[in-house]
């Protein structure tokens, strides 16, 4: 079994050498997360080939793994996951965002979007937005990519057991530790001393498994500064995405059916790990 038997990905639909997709490599031993090292994907295609590299692993990814069903059915797109899925991944950003464009422009204002179930107890975006993130392209990206490595995501598509994929989402835990303050920022003015102090504090409660997970993450002096020193908190966010990995590796050795996920999740919305 290599080192990085756990991933945590924070994740780019446009990914680029300013901003990559970031992976945390990792592993559980006795109730700790042993983060193994940080690695920076440049492009979808290098993230296809690494996932397709002969690993076993469980995966949290930070991008959406369905669509509401609301919106799905009013669409008439198929309502099986992996036939949605494919007619999903047919389309153009272009057509994506006009079509859901229109389907926000037919309702009624404070009622755009529509939402998945796991959006409530997640605290997530709705997997159909186009902007600020754009989660919607972050799907349409990353999907096919886990599919093409034969992963199998449980609740939504059998594939191979070796390669566990589950949603991710770093903001669940870091709001459990923060509140609303602020800890990261794309934008080199908005990188402020208060964020990098929010960051610390994060990485500390991590360690002492102050989180709902209730599992520590052990770090080198080197790897703290590391997480503490990314302003954009891509590093962070990764990290955070491994923890729920490990907590879904938890669940799974201890009986629990499809990694911790609920038994009676939306087999076309998906779930977000540990909501």
């Amino acid at each position: 079994m290599p080192d990085f038997h756990l991933i945590g990905c924070d994740f780019t639909s446009r990914p680029t050498r300013r901003k990559p997709i970031v992976l945390a490599l990792g592993s559980l031993s006795g109730g700790r997360i042993v983060l193994s090292k940080l690695e920076r994907l440049d492009s979808l295609d290098a993230f296809g080939l690494w996932l397709c590299q002969p690993h076993a692993w469980i995966g949290a990814f930070d991008f959406p793994f369905g669509l509401p069903r609301a919106l799905v059915e009013q669409l008439g797109w198929p309502t099986q996951w992996d036939a949605c899925m494919r007619h999903y991944a047919s389309l153009s950003r272009e057509a994506i965002r006009a079509t859901f464009a229109a389907f926000c422009d037919a309702r009624p204002a404070g009622a755009k979007f529509a939402h998945r179930k796991t959006d409530g107890p997640a605290g997530s975006s709705p997997s159909m937005k186009w902007v600020n993130p754009p989660v919607a392209f972050m799907l349409h990206a990353g999907v096919p990519r886990l599919l093409g490595a034969g992963a199998h995501l449980p609740g939504l598509h059998e594939g191979d057991v070796a390669r566990v994929a589950l949603e991710g989402y770093p903001g669940l835990l870091a709001r459990e530790v923060l509140g609303r303050r602020s800890y990261k920022s794309d934008t080199a003015a908005k990188q402020t001393p208060d964020r990098l102090i929010a960051r610390k504090d994060l990485i500390t409660a991590l360690e002492h498994g102050q989180t709902r997970l209730g599992l520590r993450l052990k770090l080198t002096h080197a790897q703290r500064d590391a997480l503490a020193d990314d302003a954009s908190g891509d590093s962070l966010d990764a990290t955070l995405c491994l923890l729920q990995a490990a907590w879904a590796q938890v669940r799974h050795e201890q009986g629990a059916p499809r990694y911790g996920l609920p038994v009676d999740l939306d087999p076309l919305e998906g779930w977000i790990v540990s909501a």
